[in-house]
C-alpha cells in the first residue's frame, strides 16, 4: 500500500518520533491532519501539536484504533506493557517498531493474531533528515506494507532492507556508529587546536570536513579508498598523516569497535 490516504500514530513522542513527524509533514507524504501521537507528558504533546498541528491523545488504545500505520516509539524497556495495553486493537494494523533490541518474535508474545509486524533501526542523524534507516521485515505481512514503511523513513534519509538477523550488525555499525563519528570530529579539532587553531574554527572546520567527504561519497559513488588517494600525493601532507593513522590502529580499532557494539546488541537481547 502506498501510505498517502493513511492514518499513522506515533505511540511516543521523543526524539525519534518527532524526528519521524518532522519528515512526514516536510515531505508532505501524509497531511498533519492524518498524524496522531500519544505521550505521557503533555507539555510534549502540547509542543507536537503546536508545532506539526497534529492530533494528539492520551489513549494508546484509541490511537491504534484510530491509525491504518502505527509506529511503536517508545522506550524498549516499557514496550511490554504497551503492547499488553493497546493488544485488542491491533489486529488488521501495521505495527512498526523502532524499539532497539527487541525482536519480531518477542513482539508478537504480547499480540493476538492479526497485526502486521516490521521492525525498523533508524539512527540519530533522523533528527535532521539524514538518517540511516535499516528495515527488516517481520509477520503477516499484506502487499505494499515494506513500501509504506520505506516511504516514512525515506523522509528522513537512505534505508536499507535486510533479514532480522542483520540487525544486531546493524545496531553496531549505523546506529552506534553516530557516536564513533562524533569521536572523530572532536578529535580532529582537538588537532586544529593542538596546532594553533581557535576552538570554533577547528570544530567548523572538522565538522564540514567529514559532512563533505561523506556527501562526496554518496553523490558520486567513490570508493572510500579513491577518495583516499585523490586527496594525498607523494610526499605530502595528507600520506604523512594517513601514516600515522596507520600506525594508531584507526582502521583495525573501527572495525573492532562494530564488532564489539554488534556483539553487545546480541548480549542485551539474549538479557531480554
Amino acid at each position: 500500500m502506498s501510505i498517502k490516504g493513511k492514518k499513522i500514530g506515533f505511540l511516543g513522542g521523543g526524539n525519534m518520533g518527532e524526528a519521524l513527524i518532522r519528515g512526514i509533514v516536510k515531505t508532505g507524504i501524509v497531511p498533519p491532519e492524518d498524524l496522531f501521537v500519544t505521550d505521557v507528558r503533555l507539555e510534549r504533546l502540547e509542543a507536537l501539536a503546536r508545532t506539526y498541528g497534529l492530533h494528539t491523545l492520551s489513549d494508546n488504545t484509541l490511537l491504534v484504533r484510530r491509525a491504518d500505520v502505527v509506529i511503536l516509539a517508545v522506550k524498549p524497556q516499557i514496550l511490554a506493557g504497551v503492547l499488553q495495553e493497546i493488544a485488542p486493537a491491533t489486529p488488521g494494523r501495521l505495527l512498526i517498531s523502532i524499539a532497539a533490541g527487541v525482536s519480531t518474535t518477542e513482539i508478537r508474545r504480547h499480540l493476538p493474531p492479526g497485526p502486521r509486524l516490521i521492525r525498523c533501526m533508524p539512527n540519530t542523524p533522523a533528527l535532521v533528515l539524514e538518517g540511516a534507516t535499516a528495515i527488516a521485515l517481520g509477520h503477516d505481512l499484506a502487499p505494499g506494507d515494506l513500501e509504506a514503511a520505506q516511504e516514512i523513513f525515506f523522509a528522513v534519509g537512505q534505508v536499507v532492507v535486510l533479514g532480522e538477523e542483520h540487525m544486531d550488525a546493524v545496531t553496531g555499525l549505523s546506529g552506534s556508529g553516530p557516536a564513533y563519528i562524533a569521536l572523530v570530529v572532536e578529535a580532529l579539532a582537538d588537532g586544529g587546536v593542538k596546532v594553533g587553531l581557535d576552538r570554533k574554527t577547528a570544530m567548523t572546520l572538522a565538522t564540514q570536513t567529514v559532512l563533505g567527504a561523506a556527501r562526496l561519497l554518496l553523490e558520486t559513488g567513490t570508493h572510500p579508498g579513491q577518495l583516499k588517494d585523490m586527496v594525498t600525493s607523494p610526499g605530502g601532507t595528507a600520506i604523512a598523516g594517513i601514516h600515522t593513522l596507520e600506525a594508531g590502529g584507526l582502521r583495525r580499532t573501527l572495525i573492532d569497535a562494530v564488532e564489539r557494539a554488534t556483539l553487545r546488541s546480541r548480549e542485551l537481547g539474549q538479557v531480554k
